[in-house]
């Protein structure tokens, strides 16, 4: 049923429960791991130098995503790729699906409601809006 996994993460809480469903569907259906991180290039204006600040991003990105290949391998997943990108996050994780042949997104969501969703905007919102794929989306567990 699925041959190509994406799980966008940005290291969470929430996105650790996502990376759960990933790697059991992804185990289920012998499927390929792709994980992903986007550095976020709209939180700094475009005239501030961030040459420094968008590499400490990326090192952690590629820390992020190291550490969930290694969970993944480690529940038998064998094939995992990685991949640390920089961008509109809702943007770049719908092109590396489309040009990855993604067939199934697994996304995590904060559970923001109300005005505060409006307000800041969400990833995976814009994501399942968009998204020519089917997208599972996995919700905070309650604490």
């Amino acid at each position: 049923m699925y041959e190509r996994i994406l799980l966008p993460t940005d290291g969470s809480e929430t996105t650790e429960h996502a990376l759960e469903h990933a790697i059991d569907l992804a185990d289920r259906y012998d499927a390929e791991l792709h994980v992903l991180y986007v550095v976020d290039a709209t939180i700094v204006a475009d005239d501030v130098d961030t040459g420094a600040i968008v590499e400490e991003f990326e090192t952690a990105g590629e820390r992020i995503v190291d550490d969930v290949a290694e969970q993944a391998r480690a529940a038998d997943v064998e094939s995992v790729t990685t991949a640390v990108v920089r961008g509109t996050p809702h943007r770049e994780i719908l092109a590396y699906a489309d040009a990855h042949d993604v067939d199934l997104l697994v996304v995590g969501t904060h559970g923001r409601a109300g005005i505060e969703r409006f307000l800041l905007g969400s990833v995976t919102e814009k994501v399942v809006r968009l998204s020519e794929v089917p997208v599972l989306v996995v919700s905070r567990p309650e604490t």
